[in-house]
């Protein structure tokens, strides 16, 4: 062979490796660009196969990813691993040629590789940033096909490989993580539509919420559910944790609590159970404190260790105008009246810890003006760019500005003086906040200047 010839045959091999740089950049599955090297690497050392395995770490083998040019029964002969002597070395650095294939002793496989009709072997490994992750194999009929300049193709070839794997493995992996996020935005949804977005109507009381998740998922949960015609159960909770583990349990909680109260309410209706005592608000205390003991010991048989809900559940009686409650290690319901701060915070433990926990209840006769505001510690936590706590004490007097308007408006202020706070910092919790008034509001909106955007 003249040097015109192998000038053109080394320009033809040196192109051929930099297009392997395409599959390097491109957007490809690990499938895909295994299979794109393999019959590459064929074509540009021309020889009749190649295959492409891969490092298991926890196995320690090496998996056959992709091949060309071998029949499927060649590929399935049986398992490598690191320990095969030809890998050891090849992972050590070496460029391994075996010359010939049917009677060398480092072969394990030689009745397959005379049914494949294979003669000689050169093994490289691929290898990132100084880690192997595979080997590439190149597979003549010839013996003594590999020299010096094959070695060299080779290695050059797997280097790419390596890259390109590297890139694929990377590409999944960001699909993966888009896919993962797509999953946990639909969640969110989901779970937004369990926050109530209509509050059922009880006369003579002014009712208005808000919920703001810091992440698409979280723990934060109300509700409001109609006992009888007069009665509206309030419920407010916080799971520990973030995500989608506390998202789950929130949403396993609402639809336990929501059963067990359409249960109460039937009750009521058919004048059975708690409620056919003829002492009405004897009747809301059974019932707040039979509730919460029961939700205390279903949280308990779900809860893993280190696991807990806080949790209000309050009774308000348009009847008897009262609230009835017992909080379950939750932020204290909030009674403003007149120049006074009330906190209600009778109750227990947090519920999941101990299913025999006691817990207190305590019954507030309500007065036309009072204000309660339930809340998570979300709101009150929630940080400045100066590490700075917006506070409980900011809170009450943010809903104090606001105590001659509606519930939504008093809502609406507390968020925006709390907005004002904080700023653009980023928060770590999610927000739930309810206010419920003592008297309707309506027409009162307009008369309020306490607006601080």
């Amino acid at each position: 062979m003249d040097t015109g010839t192998k000038t053109r045959e080394q320009s033809d091999r040196d192109e051929q490796i930099y297009q392997l740089t395409t599959l390097v950049a491109g957007d490809f599955s690990l499938q895909e660009v295994l299979d794109k090297l393999a019959e590459a690497a064929v074509k540009i050392l021309g020889v009749k196969a190649c295959s492409i395995r891969l490092l298991d770490e926890e196995t320690n083998d090496l998996k056959m990813r992709s091949t060309y040019g071998l029949s499927e029964e060649y590929r399935n002969k049986g398992p490598v691993t690191k320990s095969d002597p030809v890998i050891q070395a090849a992972f050590a650095g070496e460029a391994v040629v075996i010359h010939d294939m049917q009677h060398d002793q480092r072969v394990r496989y030689k009745e397959a590789t005379i049914k494949e009709g294979l003669a000689s072997q050169l093994t490289v490994a691929m290898t990132f940033k100084n880690k192997p992750i595979g080997v590439l194999r190149l597979y003549s009929p010839i013996p003594m096909r590999f020299d010096e300049d094959d070695i060299r193709v080779a290695r050059a070839v797997a280097s790419q490989c390596a890259v390109a794997i590297t890139n694929a493995r990377l590409y999944n992996q960001a699909l993966e993580g888009a896919r993962m996020a797509e999953q946990i935005r639909l969640a969110g949804l989901v779970q937004r539509r369990m926050i109530p977005q209509n509050i059922p109507q009880l006369e003579g009381f002014d009712i208005a919420a808000s919920y703001i998740p810091c992440f698409d998922v979280g723990g934060d949960l109300y509700d409001f559910l109609p006992i009888g015609k007069d009665r509206l159960a309030i419920v407010m909770a916080d799971v520990m944790g973030k995500g989608l583990p506390a998202a789950l349990m929130m949403s396993w909680l609402r639809g336990a609590i929501r059963s067990y109260v359409a249960s109460s309410s039937v009750l009521i209706e058919q004048g059975y159970g708690q409620w056919d005592r003829p002492d009405r608000q004897a009747c809301n205390v059974t019932h707040v404190q039979t509730a919460i003991q029961d939700f205390n010991r279903m949280t308990h048989a779900e809860c893993q260790d280190g696991e807990f809900v806080t949790l209000i559940y309050a009774i308000i009686d348009q009847q008897t105008n009262t609230i009835t409650y017992s909080s379950a290690g939750h932020e204290p319901i909030v009674l403003l009246r007149g120049g006074q701060v009330i906190d209600l915070a009778a109750g227990g433990l947090v519920l999941g810890v101990d299913p025999q926990a006691n817990y207190q209840v305590q019954t507030v006769q309500l007065q036309v003006g009072d204000c309660l505001i339930f809340y998570t510690d979300g709101l009150i936590d929630a940080i400045n760019f100066d590490g700075q706590i917006w506070t409980r004490e900011r809170m009450i007097e943010a809903a104090q500005k606001g105590l001659a308007c509606t519930a939504e408006h008093i809502v609406n202020n507390i968020l925006r003086f709390r907005r004002r706070f904080v700023g653009l910092a980023k928060q770590v919790d999610d927000t739930s906040l309810i206010v419920a008034k003592v008297g309707r509001s309506e027409g009162l909106a307009g008369q309020c200047n306490c607006q601080v955007d």
